[in-house]
């Protein structure tokens, strides 16, 4: 996963890479919190659920793993959603390669007028490019951490939404090809080559003129004692939605985890929903500032897999999540 264009500290920053101004997230959280009674989230099913993908491998284009994870995650947003559907695509990646994708989307209330999307992606890497060992790093990884633990997080809010029914129109989406971007040391040619499959769901959506009022990312969310930091292009492109979100976490008890700074400015599925879609998304991403890559040290290694998923960070996230939707009215 991911590109990190500029590392932010707590500094204002003007991102003239990009040609857009830095704007801060800000949480009011000056005064007392309010007793908030938790949603139902269940930590012990949303890890059963990224376990449920890891055990089949890692999920890399055109592979049998892929194929099983697929027809696994179908068989339960059919169990939980109203509606589903299965975007096939044909990708090209950076290498030459072609391969067939698939985006999954499970839809609650879809003739609702009002609507919210919630995302993760769901295959993993095709090799373990950032992993210590050299010998290591052509080997394809678990993608726990990445990509996993965001749909294991869905999916069981997709279970707690079966029976909570949403007032408004809730669609869960699994991207396909997201994670398989150049290596450092690649000539790559020029191009976007990362997340081809919310790049193609932008251009496309499920529905014809789909519209939603915001969507949130969930990327890397399973790391123990997680640090959201506010994502740049997500407090540039929506504001409002990092204020939402981050709000809600603080009144849950969250606060130390949803941290009111900025983190880093990261290529990921919501740029491209925020780019061509023009819909509001955030990126809940676990940003850790003492790393040299500001992501998890196990990211893109052989060591993101089901031993490093923490369940308590699952339920943060899960829980807030619940939380945002039962606000919507």
């Amino acid at each position: 996963m991911k590109r990190i264009l500029i590392c932010m500290c707590a500094l204002p920053v003007v991102m003239t890479a990009c040609h857009r101004k830095d704007k801060r997230g800000t949480v009011d959280t000056s005064t007392s919190k309010e007793e908030v009674t938790k949603p139902a989230f269940d930590c012990d099913s949303a890890f059963a659920f990224v376990k449920a993908q890891t055990d089949f491998g890692p999920r890399v284009l055109g592979s049998d793993a892929h194929r099983q994870c697929r027809d696994y995650l179908v068989s339960q947003l059919r169990r939980f959603c109203d509606t589903v559907y299965v975007q096939t695509f044909t990708v090209r990646t950076y290498d030459g390669k072609q391969f067939t994708a698939e985006n999954l989307v499970g839809a609650f209330r879809p003739d609702a007028a009002s609507r919210v999307v919630l995302a993760s992606h769901w295959d993993s890497r095709p090799f373990a490019d950032h992993d210590p060992a050299p010998a290591r790093r052509e080997e394809a990884i678990d993608g726990a951490n990445d990509g996993a633990s965001g749909v294991g997080v869905l999916l069981e809010v997709a279970r707690q939404l079966r029976s909570q029914q949403p007032a408004v129109g809730i669609d869960i989406v699994f991207y396909d090809a997201e994670d398989y971007g150049p290596r450092e040391s690649d000539n790559a040619p020029s191009g976007e080559w990362w997340g081809l499959g919310s790049q193609y769901w932008a251009k496309n959506p499920h529905v014809e003129g789909y519209q939603a009022s915001y969507g949130i990312l969930l990327d890397m969310v399973g790391s123990p004692n997680p640090k959201f930091y506010q994502e740049q292009f997500s407090t540039h492109y929506a504001p409002a939605v990092v204020q939402k979100v981050w709000s809600t976490a603080y009144s849950l008890g969250y606060g130390s985890h949803f941290i009111n700074q900025p983190g880093g400015v990261i290529t990921d599925d919501h740029y491209y929903v925020n780019k061509t879609a023009h819909i509001p998304m955030i990126d809940i991403i676990h940003y850790d500032m003492a790393s040299g890559t500001g992501f998890d040290p196990v990211w893109h290694t052989t060591q993101d897999n089901i031993g490093h998923i923490d369940k308590q960070s699952l339920g943060i996230v899960g829980t807030t999540l619940l939380q945002v939707i039962k606000n919507e009215r």
